[in-house]
């Protein structure tokens, strides 16, 4: 299993120079990916704007947004341009993960109605791979740059349920989970290879899962602290979400180890800290 990390984009107060230097530090130790979060009503970065940034500072880790939330980017053409030019500047290493998020304020702030993303981000999906296929759409031929990958980005999308599933099935390259248990990985990916298979599609689709870390002497406070602003609309269930976040290095392994045995092909450790030290300390736990 790869082990991947996110950039601490979400983290509010994190300086510019903090994301670029982190990136850089991502790939001097090895990891397999850098992953980014979102939303738009929080004080972070937008994901796209800092994978920008990680590109022109690395040259061999995987850049993946885990996830983006698709249907927030009205204009599909621009955003299949935005991720071709990625795709490009990074020479092919962009992963676009899409999902639908789960906070009505996003949506609202955007001028969007929540009713009926799925089927937009279905029609999203397609538009785009229209796009990254070279179809003309004016004078001067096609929307660009081409993208590296034939037939364009790699996609993962978020979902959790047998529609998600179904939709991964037909028009995507992988599933991530966004949150959850190794349990809860295991159950829902099974349901992934099911539609896979009854889409006959070939091959198996790349599973994906993320998981939050902090690691110090202050880890648990960074943990509680973040994860229970970040989820606070879910009242309670932030409280949860904070406790299951690995605060030592014996959780970071426990959780690597576990999510590998259900069969997870890349596991990505978000960060619930921003300062550079936690690069390292991650490295060293999962190493």
């Amino acid at each position: 299993m790869d082990i991947g990390i996110g950039l601490p984009n979400t983290v509010p107060g994190t300086e510019g120079s903090v994301l670029v230097e982190w990136a850089r530090r991502a790939e001097e130790a090895g990891f397999s990916t850098l992953g980014t979060i979102g939303r738009l009503v929080y004080p972070g970065y937008e994901e796209l704007v800092a994978l920008s940034a990680a590109a022109a500072v690395t040259s061999r880790i995987r850049l993946t947004t885990s996830v983006l939330l698709g249907p927030l980017y009205a204009n599909t053409a621009l955003l299949a341009k935005q991720a071709a030019s990625i795709d490009r500047l990074s020479a092919g290493r962009f992963v676009l993960g899409v999902g639908l998020g789960g906070r009505d304020d996003d949506y609202a702030a955007s001028g969007l109605p929540t009713e009926g993303r799925g089927r937009r981000l279905e029609e999203q999906l397609t538009e785009m791979k229209r796009v990254w296929s070279g179809e003309e759409r004016g004078y001067a031929g096609a929307i660009g740059p081409t993208p590296v990958r034939e037939g364009g980005p790699e996609l993962i999308l978020g979902g959790g349920t047998p529609a998600g599933f179904r939709r991964v099935a037909r028009l995507a390259d992988g599933w991530i989970m966004g949150g959850g248990t190794p349990e809860m990985f295991a159950e829902a990916s099974a349901g992934v290879d099911a539609a896979w298979k009854e889409a006959g599609r070939a091959g198996a689709p790349r599973k994906l899962a993320l998981a939050y870390f902090a690691l110090g002497p202050d880890a648990r406070a960074h943990a509680d602290g973040y994860l229970r602003d970040y989820y606070g609309f879910l009242g309670d269930t932030a409280a949860q979400i904070a406790a299951g976040a690995a605060v030592s290095a014996k959780m970071v392994a426990a959780y690597a180890d576990s999510y590998a045995a259900a069969g997870c092909d890349e596991l990505v450790f978000v960060p619930a800290a921003s300062g550079l030290e936690q690069v390292g300390l991650l490295a060293e736990a999962t190493g």
